[in-house]
């Protein structure tokens, strides 16, 4: 029983990396850009969260309704004067100019708010903490079941996007070719930049759920970029119900490992991480075969 439960709180902890995870994916997926800047990002609507409910007295849910479409235009602007001009400088320069962008937000972010922890936890009420009893010794949070039901539906949603409408199929158009797309009528740089808002979007939306079932502070995001790439590398580059999957091995086998010693939480997810990687590798370098691959294109 006790197993049972940890592979359980295992499977929402998972749904949590991958509403993280998402926004990185789908970058990678039509630009093969890895965002190293994600997790910092992701910190920063979680603050934009913060400082609506706090200063101003807003839920967080209806703030919410005002950040994403805010972050969505940033990312307007990071693909116009960053990610735009970087794309032409091989495979390299994007890497270190996320790297880059993601140490100025880290820093600005200190230097606006200082090094003390935040949360969101107190402006949600009691759904931070209720929880529905399954069995005498098994128990679920409503709030990871409202997290994985939100990072399943976010990426239900991003598939029907990408499948069935018009701007999905200039997307995946654009992500298989980008050289030649030019020849149907289709902008990739417009498609480029509307991929980025959409990405920065789903970063405002993992930022409310990081704020709300943990503490954050101006340095918090490198832990979530790792959580994100590990999640996105052990379901496949740039799928999204891969995504979803690879978060969820992640997070069992973080619980699995605490269960054996209160050590072994990240040591298990590490592990896991590497031993997909060196498979990977090892079948034929796929990963990296197919990242150089599409850069190229």
């Amino acid at each position: 029983m006790i197993l049972l439960n940890q592979l359980l709180q295992g499977v929402f902890l998972g749904g949590y990396y991958a509403l993280i995870a998402c926004s990185l994916s789908f970058m990678f997926g039509v630009m093969r850009i890895v965002n190293l800047a994600h997790g910092s990002i992701v910190v920063l609507a979680a603050f934009l969260l913060f400082v609506l409910a706090d200063r101003f007295e807003i839920s967080p849910w209806l703030a919410l309704v005002a950040v994403v479409p805010v972050m969505a235009g940033l990312g307007l602007l990071l693909q116009r004067f960053v990610l735009d001009r970087s794309l032409r400088g091989g495979l390299l320069v994007p890497l270190l100019a996320t790297f880059g962008l993601a140490i100025v937000l880290d820093n600005a972010l200190f230097e606006s708010f200082g090094a003390d922890t935040r949360s969101l936890s107190p402006y949600i009420g009691d759904l931070s903490y209720n929880s529905w009893s399954i069995t005498e010794d098994i128990t679920v949070g409503q709030l990871d079941v409202l997290i994985l039901a939100v990072a399943i539906l976010l990426l239900g949603g991003l598939q029907v996007l990408l499948s069935r409408t018009r701007i999905g199929r200039a997307i995946r158009a654009t992500a298989e070719d980008p050289g030649t797309v030019g020849l149907i009528g289709i902008d990739a740089r417009a498609v480029y930049g509307m991929a980025t808002a959409i990405a920065m979007g789903m970063a405002a939306i993992a930022g409310a759920f990081l704020a709300m079932r943990a503490t954050f502070d101006p340095y918090s995001g490198g832990a979530q970029l790792i959580f994100a790439f590990e999640a996105v590398v052990i379901g496949g580059f740039g799928s999204l119900w891969g995504t979803l999957a690879g978060g969820i091995v992640l997070g069992v086998a973080q619980n699995i490992g605490a269960a054996i010693d209160p050590s072994g939480f990240f040591i298990a997810g590490h592990v896991t991480f590497l031993t997909v990687l060196v498979g990977r590798v090892a079948a034929g370098g796929d990963l990296f075969r197919f990242f150089i691959r599409r850069r190229r294109a």
